[in-house]
């Protein structure tokens, strides 16, 4: 059945791509319908699953390469499963949002569902071959999103997103085949690599390994400082290409820390753990420091990005350093890690949502150009109130469950890590002080017959926001489903 969900998108896609004739409006409902029949599968299959003797869910596993140790292997648990679920609600929110597409709709639906299968396959892999597979296919299809469909200069962000990603791809596997070539049997499974902490290398070549993962995944996240991609890619790109990076592709980085780097050198892991904790205050710092200088909305909103990632790098790497009574913290900063994962992809995704209606009605993304935006568009204004107020990681909202565990878990390793914590404070000042430049005050000329969100907008903006507000609410369901994983993921780091 897992295979049917990472796949169904495809096929789907394939045959929207060869039906030159199929009217707009039958592309849009066949890409809709498509997206919510993936995401009941994929219901389906959390519920229904039965969990392997290695610990996957929905496992599936077929020979493929043999002689090189690779095989089609697939299968979910508590760090890839909440992913799969966020990956399956983006995609129906952005075929929602594009239900008035005019800009070539059948071509877009059939790319977007492409997109759609390279994330589900990257987070269901348990293979490093078919990782990777993945993991590049998905620059390829946000390559051509961005130049195909992105506006401003779009085809030079596109250029740079894509060389800038697949060299990072390339660092990844020079680490896939350092990991390779140091196991004992020689095997790109990551089931086997990940029990048996099986690099048999000395630590300088684990090092050289990690070094190469890390790299290839920093750049994906991306972490400062290799981030400078990302803002001019955003602010090119289309709304709901926008919405895919944020929320799906980056998660690829920091869930390639998690899977990947953590579990298969934990020794190395362990030695380079404050280097990836200082990394992640600094993302952290810089990220929420530059957003504050931001006029242009998307700029301000993807280097908030970089801040919300640098806290996923601040708890893997706090998790990475052991003491003699830090499991417990180590376990709630994984989970915390893991959480915000979701959290950021529904928060951020709802963001940018909200970005493309600056840009649809008026055609700029410079706050400064606006103002009482609050009178002609009170629904718009309260949705972003909400996406802004889940952002800094008010109570009641996803990201604070995330932001709080991620916090106690980190300084109840490592307690000078609290030197994170005005990322927080800069993030609610610059969101606030957006807010009223934006919504209050004197009515500016773009601000005048701005009209309301449309229903399906609203509709899309409701599902992120609801879910967002759930998880706050009620985190409950999701830390169950987390926290067992994390508990492995820790005893994987323990000598």
């Amino acid at each position: 059945m897992l295979s049917i969900v990472i796949f169904l998108p495809l096929l789907v896609g394939a045959a929207l791509a060869v039906m030159r004739g199929l009217p707009a409006r039958a592309a849009r409902l066949v890409w809709l319908a498509t997206t919510l029949a993936d995401l009941a599968l994929l219901i389906v299959l959390t519920f229904t699953a039965s969990t392997g003797a290695g610990g996957l869910r929905a496992e599936e596993r077929v020979n493929w390469m043999p002689q090189l140790g690779s095989s089609y292997h697939l299968g979910v648990d508590g760090l890839s499963l909440p992913l799969l679920l966020l990956a399956g609600v983006i995609f129906v929110v952005c075929a929602i949002w594009s239900l008035r597409e005019t800009d070539r709709p059948r071509p877009q639906a059939a790319l977007f569902l492409f997109l759609q299968t390279t994330c589900l396959g990257l987070f269901a892999a348990q293979d490093l071959i078919l990782f990777f597979l993945f993991f590049d296919l998905s620059i390829v299809g946000m390559y051509f999103v961005i130049a195909g469909w992105g506006h401003g200069n779009q085809r030079h962000s596109a250029l740079v997103f894509f060389i800038y990603t697949f060299l990072g791809s390339l660092a990844l596997l020079l680490g896939f085949i350092g990991l390779y070539l140091g196991a004992t049997p020689h095997t790109f499974d990551m089931v086997e690599l990940s029990r048996h902490g099986a690099f048999t290398g000395t630590p300088a070549a684990a090092g050289f390994v990690l070094a190469a993962i890390v790299i290839g995944l920093a750049v994906k996240t991306p972490t400062f400082p290799f981030h400078s991609w990302l803002p001019p890619a955003h602010t090119d790109a289309p709304t709901i290409g926008s919405v895919v990076l944020a929320s799906l592709l980056l998660k690829m980085g920091t869930y390639g820390f998690v899977r990947i780097a953590m579990p298969m050198l934990p020794d190395a892991w362990r030695s380079w753990a404050w280097v990836i904790i200082a990394i992640g205050i600094v993302s952290v710092l810089y990220g929420a420091l530059v957003a504050l200088v931001q006029a242009d909305i998307k700029r301000m909103i993807a280097f908030t990005s970089i801040n919300h990632m640098g806290y996923v790098v601040l708890a893997v790497g706090a998790a990475g350093v052991l003491g003699r009574t830090t499991a417990e913290a180590q376990q709630l900063a994984i989970a915390g890690a893991a959480t915000q994962m979701v959290s950021h992809g529904l928060i951020t995704g709802a963001l940018f949502l909200l970005a493309g209606v600056f840009y649809d009605r008026t055609g700029s993304y410079d706050l400064r150009q606006y103002g009482g935006l609050a009178r002609p568009a009170p629904a718009f204004a309260g949705f972003f109130a909400i996406a802004a107020f889940a952002s800094l990681g008010l109570p009641g909202f996803s990201g604070f469950i995330a932001e709080f565990q991620i916090f106690t878990g980190s300084i109840g390793t490592v307690p000078w890590t609290l030197i994170a914590l005005p990322g927080i404070l800069i993030t609610a000042v610059l969101f606030l002080r957006a807010f009223q430049r934006v919504f209050t005050g004197e009515t500016k000329q773009l601000s005048a017959g701005f009209a309301d969100l449309h229903p399906r907008e609203t509709t899309a903006l409701a599902v992120l926001t609801v879910l967002s507000v759930l998880i706050g609410i009620v985190p409950g369901p999701l830390l169950a489903m987390i926290e067992p994983a994390a508990k492995v993921l820790v005893g994987s780091l323990t000598p």
